[in-house]
């Protein structure tokens, strides 16, 4: 029998009950041919002696002998089946590290191509041609190589894994639901497979969703930095013009003041220069009269003497410089008047710097409302929420846990977490105020003292002229003139609170590198009514954006 034959009807030399190539094959009584050990196994494991492939049954145990014929046939199968296998091995790959070896091939292991679920075995091309050929071998299941098929077995009865605990959520095989596995809900492997697999697919686009969403993170992000980058470089380049701008004012009234210098010097150095060519002048006159006086005088002959005599007695015009005196020209407050221009001009360039702040951050404006449930009950709000001053009577409120008990303030409804806002209050006419921002937890009974320790960053006005940043110790500070509208600024992420004097276009004060971590609300404190001397509202006006 040639081998190509061979290996065509290699299904009549395999072994009904291990589904392989028969070792030491046996017959029954009634004709039919297995394994010595897959026979015996069998039997041992049956009541009855029965044939597994017709069911007849045997009364007695048969003594089985090994059929030398098939053992022989078997074995000429084999052989020529490693020849085929080594003919062929050169144009199949062998196994290389991490790829699946072929669980049949002796010497040389080649590449598995498929793995059977039921013998548990790894196949190269040519020992996988029994399944692809034999009808048995055909209904097993083939799927890509795997490694360690031995845990597709039921390590406690020895039985491929078919089945799906739902209950223990573990697979088993066909004996667990009767012996280990009683009333649990089971399912088909591929069942149970479908939905694994329709819950990884659901997984796997919410992974994709969440990298997606990470990737218009980054790219949020990276526009940020590009905005914050840009805006750097504006600044920077605003930067070095206002600088570049200042050193060349402070040269040039460096420049005038030496000139200034120079011209007063060279005035008093021509004065004294003039006067000093006039003496000279007067003195080689006054030499030479001298020199004819003193020749005349030696003279013996009367008669020439008395005739010279009258023409030496008009002396050359001389000037009297009892009274002349060379003034120096006057440098005192020179240095002084110098730098009060270059202040001036500076004050100018600071003034149009604030103006173009002023604008950029009114960009910014929020729409500020009061909460009257914040509000001390000794404070009348007007009904838009726009204005606040204290009344001398305690109305009758619920004492909330937002109301400020004692102190005269309320909040701002709005609260902010993150960004930028703007607001502009008016405090024209009063006497005393405090305006900021406050954190959302600060204590809101009892007196209450403003500082950033206390989460309020606030700048106010006392008894008409003091005017403080709450710090601890408090900062005086100095406006030029009393501020009419206050704008407050507040930039979350930077840590920044900043008050402008909104009519001078100068900055008040700023609280710099402040942690925010909860919300900020908008501040007011009216203070007392004061006899009336401090009657006048507070009022958050609109931004007039065109300034």
């Amino acid at each position: 029998m040639s081998a190509g034959s061979n290996l065509r009807s290699a299904d009549q030399f395999l072994c009904s009950i291990c589904l392989d190539v028969f070792t030491d094959p046996v017959t029954t009584p009634c004709g039919h041919n297995f394994c010595k050990t897959c026979i015996t196994h069998f039997w041992d494991d049956n009541v009855l002696y029965k044939c597994p492939l017709c069911q007849e049954t045997f009364y007695t145990r048969p003594q089985l002998k090994v059929n030398t014929f098939i053992r022989e046939m078997v074995s000429e199968f084999r052989r020529e089946a490693q020849q085929k296998s080594s003919s062929s091995s050169s144009e199949q790959q062998a196994a290389e590290p991490g790829e699946v070896p072929c669980d049949v091939c002796t010497g040389t292991r080649l590449k598995a191509l498929k793995s059977c679920l039921v013998c548990l075995a790894s196949y190269c091309e040519t020992h996988l041609e029994p399944h692809l050929t034999a009808p048995r071998l055909k209904r097993h299941q083939l799927v890509e190589p795997v490694e360690n098929l031995e845990d597709r077995i039921c390590r406690k009865h020895d039985k491929p894994l078919e089945l799906f605990c739902k209950t223990d959520q573990t697979c088993v095989c066909t004996l667990c639901p009767v012996l280990d596995h009683k009333n649990h809900e089971f399912v088909p492997l591929r069942e149970e497979y479908e939905g694994k697999k329709a819950d990884l697919q659901k997984t796997e686009a919410e992974i994709q969703q969440m990298i997606q969403k990470r990737r218009l993170k980054i790219q949020e992000i990276r526009a940020s930095l590009k905005i914050s980058n840009d805006a750097a470089h504006r600044e920077k380049a605003e930067g070095v013009q206002v600088f570049t701008d200042l050193k060349e004012s402070v040269e040039r009234r460096l420049k005038e003041f030496m000139k200034e210098m120079e011209d007063k010097q060279k005035t008093a150095e021509k004065q004294a220069e003039d006067f000093i060519k006039d003496l000279e002048q007067e003195i080689c006159e006054l030499k030479k009269r001298s020199s004819e006086v003193e020749q005349l005088s030696r003279s013996e002959d009367h008669l020439h003497l008395l005739q010279r005599f009258s023409s030496l007695e008009d002396a050359p015009p001389t000037k009297n410089w009892t009274e002349v005196r060379v003034h120096p020209p006057s440098y005192e407050g020179t240095v002084v008047r110098a730098v009060e221009q270059l202040e001036k001009n500076l004050r100018e360039k600071m003034k149009k710097l604030f103006e173009a702040e002023l604008r950029r951050i009114r960009q910014f404006e929020a729409d500020v409302t009061l909460d009257p449930d914040t509000a001390n009950p000794k404070l009348i709000l007007s009904e838009d929420g726009k204005q606040v001053y204290h009344g001398n009577v305690t109305k009758n409120l619920p004492d909330n846990p937002e109301r400020f008990s004692t102190s005269a303030c309320v909040l701002g409804k709005q609260s902010f977490s993150s960004g930028r806002f703007y607001f502009e209050v008016q405090v024209k006419g009063k006497t005393d105020w405090t305006l900021g921002v406050a954190r959302e937890s600060v204590n809101r009974k009892g007196k209450i003292t403003a500082s950033p320790q206390n989460g309020y960053w606030t700048v106010g006005l006392r008894n008409g002229n003091e005017y403080l940043a709450a710090k601890d110790p408090p900062v005086r500070l100095h406006p030029s003139s009393p501020p009419e509208k206050l704008g407050v600024f507040v930039d979350y992420e930077e840590g920044l609170v900043s008050f402008h004097d909104v009519d001078a276009a100068a900055l008040l004060y700023s609280f710099t590198g402040c942690s925010f971590r909860e919300k900020l609300h908008p501040f007011f404190s009216p203070f007392i009514n004061n006899g009336g001397k401090n009657s006048a509202p507070l009022i958050i006006c609109p931004v007039n954006q065109t300034v």
